[in-house]
């Protein structure tokens, strides 16, 4: 499986250099093992691009040198080819004319890279991403920049984003097809990027480009059509999102910066337009199908909303993405599918809600970036509002998902949900006391190499997310299991000291006799619980609050998992082998 990448390109009046670099350094989330940029001066392409992350690069080689007016950039997460400086972006042609850079996967690459070597053209690297310099070159040996662009991109086959200069044209070329691009618009400057966010320092001024569009980027216009339909009409959207938010201001890292936020997101997580929650409610009910569909965190998410939906009389099934295609022959007319990203670019998800349609399933979506692939292609979505996440690490998306699955829960049963009162309970636990105790846990399980973590219905899911937390950014192995299956082989793993978080919810009785076993057998108890128990080595204090629950248990383990990374010495907004989606097959 391959990870996702960060381009940007600028073509403009202004210092193209600072513009791509502050650009790129808002899309290192995507991608960070190295980092190039591509800038036209005097008629050449000046490449600049080595292993690392981006400070690190910029402060070797000066990304800020040349001085242009036209550029591109990429941040990388290795797909095809080691990292090395060779098989970093951007990639030129033979006779460097033609610089590209590439986010997503070309399928086809061995044949066209066969097909090129037999026409003389020579290789750099091992990437697929390089064959797009050399196939454009090929073209242009007969027709024009743009239409040698054309011809290329019509081979290629996969997932693409794809920006191309060349030096003797003051344009930037683009394509998208599967993997997101967008363009930004303003007087006497146009942009493009593989996310809203790293254009929002520059332009508001918007175009969210569909699958095969073909886009040509001058000084303040831009011209699109469509590979497949021809001339095509796309709306710019002026998108007003405050950019001081997506700052880290004094914060060491955007994990924590963004769980301190939770409060905030949860409550606007809950203001939805009554009327598109109305449409969920009737679809929910009118369906005789439902499959919730989703990867990472928000499988999780979607796991919680299976228990919620249950609870109101609602069987669905939630599925990890990947696996899909499993259940295809179940999917019809009559079935709805429930997708949910942070990002709405995961591959797994938008190929599982592609393949649904095929089969005329209604497709619903919980997702937190606006224009994304998801919103566009799903019948109706709600937006989570979380606002921009940069830590590689999913933690208040996760709050904002499930606080939409508690709204869909209590429109399903009348059951009003107090926002003010669980604000208030978040707020809590996100106060200082609450954090130097959770410190303190921290510093006991820091050089631990294994940890287990149970639970029972809601808590079981929040025992799985906190497992994930913990392992994607401290790496130390953690699983979490429901707490009635220990017995049936995990706990001959338990011994003296083993560190074992238990959740305890309304089956209280049950998830403390399931302690009592893991203690019998040497494990070191740490209770997230209303009440301290005699069992508890440690007692974690939260509220009960029946389903939401969901949310006030988890917000201690990603507290947690946060300092147990930070202690460990790891910087958890950039975990190794991770990045923030996976945008590729």
């Amino acid at each position: 499986m391959s990870k996702m990448c960060g381009i940007i390109g600028y073509v403009g009046n202004k210092n193209a250099n600072e513009i791509i670099l502050k650009g790129i350094k808002r899309l290192e989330y995507r991608g960070y093992d190295s980092v190039g940029v591509a800038f036209v001066k005097d008629g050449k392409i000046i490449i600049k691009k080595d292993v690392g992350r981006i400070d690190e690069v910029h402060k070797k080689l000066n990304f800020l040198e040349p001085e242009s007016n036209i550029g591109l950039a990429h941040t990388r997460w290795a797909t095809h080819g080691s990292v090395t400086k060779g098989n970093a972006h951007p990639h030129l042609d033979c006779n460097e004319k033609i610089a590209i850079v590439h986010n997503g996967i070309i399928e086809n690459y061995q044949e066209i890279k066969e097909f090129l070597k037999k026409r003389g053209h020579e290789f750099k690297s091992q990437t697929d991403s390089e064959v797009i310099a050399h196939l454009i070159e090929e073209f242009s040996r007969r027709v024009d920049f743009e239409n040698a662009c054309k011809k290329a991109f019509s081979m290629l086959q996969g997932s693409f984003a794809v920006l191309v200069i060349n030096k003797d044209e003051e344009k930037i070329i683009g394509i998208r097809k599967d993997s997101p691009l967008v363009i930004g618009i303003n007087e006497n400057e146009s942009f493009a990027a593989s996310d809203i966010y790293a254009l929002l320092p520059f332009t508001r001024n918007l175009i969210f480009l569909h699958n095969y569009d073909f886009v040509v980027l001058e000084k303040g216009k831009v011209r699109i059509e469509n590979l497949i339909e021809g001339k095509v009409e796309r709306e710019v959207e002026r998108i007003d999102i405050n950019v001081e938010e997506t700052d880290k201001k004094d914060f060491h890292h955007y994990m924590i910066k963004e769980i301190l936020e939770e409060a905030d997101v949860f409550e606007r997580a809950l203001n939805q337009d009554e009327l598109k929650v109305k449409k969920f409610i009737e679809e929910i009910k009118k369906a005789k199908k439902i499959f919730l569909v989703a990867a990472g965190t928000s499988y999780h998410a979607c796991l919680a909303g299976s228990y919620l939906l249950a609870k109101a009389g609602i069987f669905t099934r939630p599925i990890i993405a990947s696996e899909f295609n499993n259940f295809l022959n179940a999917i019809d007319e009559d079935t709805l599918i429930i997708a949910v990203s942070q990002s709405g670019e995961t591959a797994d998800v938008l190929e599982a809600i592609r393949k649904a349609k095929e089969r005329k399933a209604k497709i619903f979506s919980i997702v937190n970036v606006y224009g994304s692939s998801l919103t566009r292609e799903s019948d109706e979505f709600l937006l989570i509002n979380a606002g921009f996440e940069i830590s590689v690490a999913a933690t208040k998306t996760y709050i904002a998902e499930l606080a939409i699955f508690l709204l869909l829960h209590s429109k399903l049963t009348n059951k009003k949900i107090n926002k003010e009162e669980i604000k208030a309970k978040i707020l809590d636990l996100l106060s200082r006391s609450r954090r130097e105790h959770i410190e303190k846990v921290a510093e006991l399980l820091k050089d631990k190499q294994h940890v287990f973590l149970i639970g029972r219905g809601l808590e079981y899911v929040t025992a799985l997310e906190a497992a994930l937390k913990i392992k994607e950014i401290s790496y130390i192995h953690a699983e979490a299991f429901p707490g009635g299956e220990i017995k049936h082989g995990t706990i001959a793993l338990i011994e003296k000291d083993t560190p074992c978080i238990v959740f305890v919810g309304e089956e209280k009785e049950k998830i403390l006799s399931n302690t009592e076993e893991l203690k019998a057998r040497g494990g070191f108890i740490i209770g997230v619980s209303e009440q301290n128990e005699r069992i508890f080595d440690i007692w974690i204090k939260v509220p009960q609050d029946g389903e939401a629950s969901l949310i006030y248990q988890i917000i201690p383990m990603q507290l947690l998992a946060y300092r147990l990374a930070v202690l460990r010495g790891f910087d958890p907004d950039k975990p190794r082998n991770l990045a923030k989606s996976v945008t590729v097959l």
